[in-house]
């Protein structure tokens, strides 16, 4: 498994309030996360920070995830706690006052990934059937593409497309979509916070995933290409290549 963290802070923002990190447990398994953070003045620095920095700590000391229900009750477990302690400290700290953070995690074994996610940060899945995305969006303009009231395309352009109905952090308790997936040798997972899904279309992130280069250069490549094309936000992202078992793993965070 070979995989790559990057994060930036695109051309128009002031600071960098998305976060990220891929962790390895004790017996290998990995954790990747992307955090979009929200709130007044520095708050969504610290709700991010604050978020990846708790998974972290609690999956490095994680014993082996030996099956999808394992793996998805791990996360449930952490997201109720890690939600609990942000939404405390929101209401102890002033200046921390409705705060949250969105949140896509993978647990990454060598037979499979349980994926969970809230608010708009994104994971897709690039293997033989194409390239598609594995997360439901928690917005608005997704409520109305499902009820049918306007268009996929409709979407796109939105006034109130970057309305989040869902966050960790913002309210006392909180449910994630969970799914598992089996991966195959050579499958491709892209995690991504709205940075780069707003601003490079699927046609663009397939086709810089199918590149001849290394993954470091796959990612500098998509937040370069976000960046062309306005940057106006902050722009963070994973990729993750899952290679066969008898190979070496290279983490390239």
């Amino acid at each position: 498994m070979e995989s790559v963290f990057k994060t930036d802070i695109g051309k128009v923002r002031q600071h960098n309030e998305d976060s990220g990190g891929i962790f390895t447990s004790k017996k290998g398994d990995r954790l990747a996360i992307v955090a979009d953070g929200m709130g007044g003045h520095n708050a969504g620095d610290v709700a991010s920070e604050m978020t990846v920095k708790l998974f972290k700590d609690r999956f490095e000391n994680t014993e082996e995830m030996q099956s999808p229900e394992q793996a998805e009750n791990w996360l449930k477990d952490k997201i109720s706690e890690i939600n609990q302690a942000v939404y405390l400290h929101a209401q102890n700290h002033k200046e921390c006052e409705g705060m949250g953070t969105t949140v896509v995690a993978a647990v990454c074994t060598d037979h499979f990934t349980t994926i969970a996610n809230i608010g708009d940060s994104r994971c897709y899945i690039l293997n033989e059937n194409g390239f598609k995305q594995l997360t439901d969006d928690h917005t608005l303009v997704n409520e109305l593409v499902k009820t049918g009231q306007i268009t996929k395309e409709d979407a796109e352009h939105h006034p109130r497309k970057n309305l989040i109905l869902k966050a960790l952090g913002t309210e006392d308790s909180i449910r994630a979509d969970f799914l598992t997936i089996i991966h195959e040798e050579g499958d491709y997972l892209l995690l991504c916070s709205d940075g780069l899904s707003n601003k490079v279309s699927e046609q663009s992130m397939q086709k810089i995933l199918l590149e001849e280069m290394p993954l470091s250069e796959k990612a500098d490549k998509l937040i370069t290409m976000a960046n062309q094309n306005g940057g106006e936000d902050n722009i963070t992202l994973i990729i993750i290549q899952f290679a066969p078992n008898n190979e070496s793993g290279c983490n390239e965070c």
